[in-house]
């Protein structure tokens, strides 16, 4: 119930069920639905709607200051519970991760951070990078490993890089031309818009005037790789965590791994990247364990050839 609190205080402040969804990684119909679920457990309705506004209700205006209370109080306990347990260097770490990460940086950093001895309980989230940066805000995670935020680095937490990944195009294996010629002849398999990742892969199609024909759109970069390889159109997608080549020449990937099946080529232009790394915040960060975690996902990420490009 305190997750619907949360969004009830947001949709408060923002006086927009899409705002408060953009700020915490809901959708517009997922924040009406927990607003909903709230109004019935309190017997009250919240807000007055109308076709284009929500707007607090008498209820809701009164309520809100107490909401605002018990997430506080909420999360005194919280940090109280970490602080003094008897057992802090060993509570949980609430770490979220997207999926290329989960799949392709995590395990290896993870056996190294088991490596040191006896280590916390380790709990994964997944989600998208603009899910996990609301989960941190509101201390449901200690860290997340994501794509940096375009919004900047809120002043209570730290980031750290840890690979800057390139990005190529792909197509069913065996398909000839340019990219171009690709865009013209097939649909475009595409990285959701919505992500921060996907937000990257759209400023280049416009920045080289690429029309594409729409055809699937979706979140990760490894499920959109099985979706070229079944040869439903071709992409453009990050590529070191998911095993793609990404030097200079067109490849074509034949033999093992999850990148088999397709043709790779690179982009033209200014090379196109995705910044990975960690945020975490402050107050974590302080947790040796925390500390070991971060050490050891960057130590993952070096020994890859993929450390942080140093100007």
């Amino acid at each position: 119930m305190i997750r619907y609190l949360k969004t009830f205080v947001t949709a408060a402040e923002t006086a927009s069920f899409s705002a408060a969804g953009a700020r915490l990684g809901l959708t517009q119909s997922a924040v009406s639905a927990q607003i909903q679920r709230l109004e019935d457990d309190l017997g009250v309705q919240l807000f007055e709607r109308t076709a284009r506004a929500v707007s607090l209700s008498d209820d809701g205006r009164r309520l809100l200051a107490q909401a605002q209370g018990l997430i506080a109080g909420y999360q005194a306990m919280r940090g109280e519970a970490a602080a003094h347990g008897g057992q802090a260097a060993l509570a949980p770490i609430h770490v979220g991760a997207i999926l290329t990460v989960q799949l392709g940086l995590l395990p290896g950093a993870v056996a190294r951070w088991t490596a040191f001895g006896a280590m916390p309980h380790l709990n994964v989230v997944p989600g998208m990078s603009v899910q996990l940066l609301a989960q941190l805000d509101a201390k449901e995670l200690d860290l997340a490993i994501m794509i940096r935020p375009r919004i900047g680095v809120p002043a209570d937490m730290k980031w750290l890089t840890l690979m800057h990944e390139p990005y190529v195009a792909i197509a069913p294996k065996g398909t000839g031309g340019t990219i171009a010629d690709w865009s013209a002849a097939m649909p475009f398999v595409r990285y959701n818009r919505r992500s921060y990742g996907g937000e990257l892969v759209e400023r280049y199609l416009r920045r080289h005037r690429l029309w594409v024909r729409e055809g699937v759109e979706l979140d990760e970069p490894e499920v959109i790789l099985r979706m070229v390889r079944a040869r439903l159109g071709w992409s453009i997608v990050p590529a070191t965590l998911i095993g793609l080549p990404v030097g200079g020449k067109a490849a074509s990937t034949g033999g093992r791994g999850g990148a088999s099946g397709v043709q790779v080529l690179p982009l033209s232009g200014v090379p196109l990247t995705r910044e990975l790394g960690v945020l975490v915040r402050q107050s974590a960060r302080r947790r040796a364990p925390v500390a070991t975690l971060m050490q050891c996902l960057a130590d993952e990420a070096q020994s890859r050839g993929q450390g942080p490009v140093r100007g």
